[in-house]
């Protein structure tokens, strides 16, 4: 009977290991330059991307996955950052993909960051919320996280919940559940539309842009294709991110939600009448925290 339970416990671990990334927060072994930039580099845990005149530059994990927390130290790109975007994200591919983004809008030197967020479903995004930063984002590094469950998505801050995006797919609203994703990260020129609406440009007199990472922890389900769609989200040991802690905010966390939305938030999808003609997204009736 020992034996048993001794192969059982081997072949628990076994499983755990080959469905679940073993948590190592070293950069070059989770992440690879995909494109841009010649002086965008990785060096260990280090991660830097690059913008200039010529090109911005961009990375991605090397592993696709379904539900988890995903989470990275990031120092943005300091000083005069008008038009600059740096983003950090999850995506699937394809036209109908899924995503859930963080986007990092640059200003000129003494305003505040803006933080762009937003999720897609099948294609479908439209679900933006933006935020002041109430630091300065550019002088040290911050983590930035996401974590992902089959009952919603909720965006963190140095811890502090800013955003939640809950599952209502019984009532018809799209919930990311059903495509593997991977994390991305760019640094790229957005003067079009970044900053201001675009009525600032981008000063290339400032180049090159640096935007530091470090510190990329993916404590996550890995995507091995349709099965995963049930093994991710079953409620198990293994699927720390099933367990009832997750389910919903805990009361210090909803106060800390509720602080930022109201002092920090500048712009809500839900709270813009005029741009739906006033037939609103259905998950804007429905409690999300």
């Amino acid at each position: 009977m020992a034996k048993f339970q001794s192969f059982s416990i081997a072949l628990l671990v076994c499983v755990i290991v080959s469905n679940h990334i073993v948590v190592d927060a070293n950069i070059s072994k989770n992440m690879a330059i995909t494109w841009g930039n010649s002086r965008s580099k990785i060096e260990g845990d280090s991660l830097q991307l690059v913008l200039d005149q010529s090109t911005g530059s961009g990375a991605k994990s090397k592993r696709d996955f379904l539900f988890g927390s995903f989470e990275a130290l990031i120092k943005l790109v300091p000083g005069d950052s008008a038009g600059v975007v740096t983003a950090y994200y999850l995506s699937s591919t394809g036209s109908a993909h899924d995503e859930i983004d963080y986007e990092f809008l640059g200003n000129v030197s003494g305003q505040p960051y803006t933080i762009h967020t937003n999720i897609f479903t099948q294609g479908v995004g439209n679900r933006e919320q933006q935020f002041r930063l109430w630091f300065d984002p550019t002088t040290d590094f911050h983590n930035y996280t996401i974590h992902w469950n089959p009952n919603a998505v909720v965006w963190y801050i140095d811890g502090i919940p800013i955003r939640v995006f809950r599952n209502y797919e019984k009532q018809r609203i799209g919930f990311p559940n059903k495509q593997g994703m991977r994390v991305y990260t760019s640094l790229w020129n957005a003067d079009d539309w970044a900053t201001q609406g675009g009525r600032v440009k981008t000063n290339w007199a400032n180049a090159p842009f640096t935007a530091s990472f470090r510190h990329f922890r993916p404590r996550a389900c890995y995507w091995n294709g349709v099965a995963s769609i049930s093994q991710c989200a079953a409620k198990s040991p293994a699927n720390w991110w099933t367990s009832p802690a997750y389910a919903q905010l805990s009361a210090p966390q909803l106060a800390k939600l509720n602080e930022i939305q109201q002092n920090y938030m500048i712009y809500d999808y839900c709270k813009d009448t005029k741009r739906f003609n006033g037939q609103m997204p259905q998950e804007c009736y429905r409690r999300q925290f």
